[in-house]
């Protein structure tokens, strides 16, 4: 495979795997919808502005995309995705003693209400709180599609995480997430740099269990009531 169709068949995966249609993609990048169909198929020369393009709203570093994570090219955010309401996907507890907040969340986001929803969860709990007073562990490892691969944010769930953590960073002292790729890692990245809480959050991905071991000795405990080691 030559480096523009291995370029081209990256840039199809993140595609799915948030969910964007080559339409959505076109939209966000400023490029032409045929333009992304050329450069999925391999037939396309990009230049390095137009890589950027695409990195940008794909919320990944050019160096990324250049990376040898792989994924699924099965589009995600199908209606099969959401056959479990999020309500029985999403799951959070209190440490009041440590005051260590912790959520998790399993399967995707449906859309804005789901965030919504774990927003007026979340911060009705924070609110018993002081500036910069809790600590947050976010377990996002099992963010999976129903063909059991993983996924990301949607363009949709990112505006809407950049609003939640907005409120969020108000109550937070350090956030800590696991995640479930490379590329979520990236895309959180963009989101926490675009809320304005990047200098309070670190997102992890490697070896389960060296990840949630960090994240509990970051936060100076040793087990969490919620997340803990998969498997």
């Amino acid at each position: 495979m030559d480096i523009r169709s291995e370029f081209g068949q990256i840039v199809r995966e993140l595609r799915a795997r948030s969910g964007m249609s080559q339409e959505m993609l076109a939209y966000h990048s400023g490029l032409d919808r045929t333009y992304i169909s050329g450069v999925e198929r391999g037939e396309r020369n990009l230049s390095l502005v137009n890589i950027e393009k695409i990195a940008v709203a794909l919320r990944v570093s050019i160096q990324y995309l250049f990376s040898s994570e792989r994924f699924s090219s099965n589009l995600a955010y199908q209606p099969s995705d959401f056959a479990v309401p999020f309500k029985e996907r999403f799951s959070y507890h209190l440490d009041h003693d440590k005051k260590i907040l912790s959520f998790q969340v399993n399967g995707l986001f449906g859309g804005k209400q789901d965030v919504e929803y774990l927003t007026s969860t979340i911060l009705g709990i924070c609110s018993a709180y002081g500036r910069d007073e809790l600590n947050i562990l976010v377990d996002h490892r099992n963010m999976k599609a129903a063909d059991g691969e993983v996924v990301v944010y949607s363009p949709e769930i990112i505006g809407a995480a950049v609003d939640f953590q907005q409120k969020l960073t108000i109550y937070s002292k350090k956030v800590i997430a696991l995640c479930n790729s490379e590329f979520m890692v990236q895309q959180l990245n963009h989101v926490s740099t675009t809320s304005g809480i990047r200098d309070k959050a670190l997102h992890l991905f490697e070896k389960d269990k060296a990840m949630v071991d960090k994240a509990y000795s970051l936060f100076d405990i040793h087990g969490n009531e919620l997340i803990k080691t998969l498997g």
